[in-house]
């Protein structure tokens, strides 16, 4: 090449990268971005003393550079492309094998090479870069319009080295890209099942809340003993529906509000909140005993309706896994610096393996018998974060107990 810039016909240029247009953009600009490579093109330089270093994206019919520095003015950016037909890469991508010359002139191949005498080619260096899964990517480029030792061991060696350094890097931030862009995927699909569970959970209030109007009428009418006995039975159900929708509705509303929203009021009236849940339970389920002891003996602040909603939680969570015909205890009292809202159980322990997941979103124990959807827990523990306490679970061969720990 001579001192002035090449007259080179241009398919794309550095103008196009500027826009963000360019046909390899995503290449370029992963390469401009990289100081290892910048950092490779100086070595070269240093160490070969050519003046004009490239990595350039090279396919069967695109030569582009994509990271150059230019002491010799041949005008190259990044972006420029040169007919493929006009490169000695050609032959690096065709064959696999380094074209090097330390001098055109004494060069027994390349001496009478048109591509050299075009462009004023003294020496040169094109060695291939190849990502780690073996593909093509393209050259490494060393080149100079005076005689320099590009093809001695050491400068050969450095170079191979290099190129390699270079796919490796490639390869593994394009990795780095294709899980960030899996992650960032996952995230929107996530939000997506996220609002689609709030607005699910909303429409699914009118029609549970008329349900549950008309039970209400139904049970003030006169109406047989059998008919009694089976609207109570649907009691239950309508209940348990109640319950799963506002674990639904509160889930959904975590995730995409980035947390459940406590409200705290001093002296809040939590015996009463937990009172009406327990009776709530003892309607639903006659048959089932339910045991309350609460002994709040100082004002309390908190959410009373959100630690009320937990306390159902896991009042629900002892109905499934609890003993049949065995009472259900939920005690509630003040200890030094802690308000301690406990629900006890008979029944079978909680195995080791399985506590430690007890509290994730749509877990389930194994004798739940396939009803619910696992968020019972996982909502009682948020609730308790969000007002800075704990859920702690007991379990031995006697039964097992939840606590609901608050500072307090």
């Amino acid at each position: 090449m001579s001192e002035q810039p090449p007259q080179t016909s241009l398919v794309q240029d550095h103008q196009a990268y500027l826009k963000g247009s360019h046909d390899f953009q995503v290449d370029i600009e992963r390469l401009v971005k990289s100081d290892l490579v910048q950092t490779i093109l100086e070595t070269v330089m240093l160490a070969t003393n050519a003046r004009f270093a490239a990595v350039a994206r090279v396919t069967d019919d695109r030569w582009v550079a994509c990271r150059s520095v230019d002491e010799v003015n041949f005008g190259i950016a990044e972006g420029d492309e040169i007919e493929i037909q006009s490169t000695f890469c050609q032959t690096v991508r065709d064959t696999g094998d380094e074209v090097i010359f330390n001098n055109v002139a004494t060069d027994k191949v390349y001496r009478d090479d048109p591509i050299a005498a075009k462009f004023g080619i003294v020496s040169y260096a094109s060695v291939p870069i190849y990502r780690s899964d073996g593909s093509f990517f393209g050259t490494l480029c060393a080149i100079d319009t005076e005689p320099r030792d590009l093809g001695g061991l050491r400068a050969h060696a450095m170079l191979k080295m290099f190129a390699n350094l270079i796919g490796r890097s490639l390869s593994a931030e394009e990795r780095i890209e294709a899980q960030e862009l899996e992650l960032e995927h996952e995230r929107k699909l996530g939000q997506i099942q996220e609002e689609f569970v709030a607005i699910l959970g909303h429409d699914l209030r009118n029609p549970v809340a008329a349900f549950a109007s008309g039970l209400r009428l139904l049970g003030k009418e006169p109406m047989p003993d059998k008919a009694r006995s089976t609207l109570n039975l649907m009691r239950a159900p309508l209940h348990r529906m109640n319950e799963l929708i506002d674990n639904l509705m509160l889930h959904a509303k975590s995730r995409l509000g980035g947390g459940i929203n406590i409200r705290s009021t001093e002296d809040a009236p939590l015996a009463v909140a937990v009172t009406e849940v327990v009776d709530e339970i003892r309607a639903v389920a006659p048959d089932r005993q339910v045991e309350l002891d609460l002994r709040f003996d100082r004002p309390i602040t908190c959410d009373a309706s959100r630690i009320a909603q937990a306390v159902s939680n896991l009042l629900s969570n002892a109905m499934s896994h609890g003993a049949p015909g065995t009472p259900i205890k939920v005690v509630g009292e003040c200890s030094a610096g802690q308000v301690i809202i406990s629900v006890a159980n008979q029944g079978q322990e909680i195995p080791a393996e399985l506590r430690e997941n007890l509290f994730r979103p749509f877990q389930r124990g194994r004798t739940s018998e396939g009803e619910g959807l696992g968020l019972g827990l996982y909502i009682a523990s948020t609730i308790a974060r969000a007002h800075g306490g704990v859920i702690a679970v007991d379990s031995n061969a006697a039964g097992t107990v939840f606590s609901v720990q608050l500072p307090g």
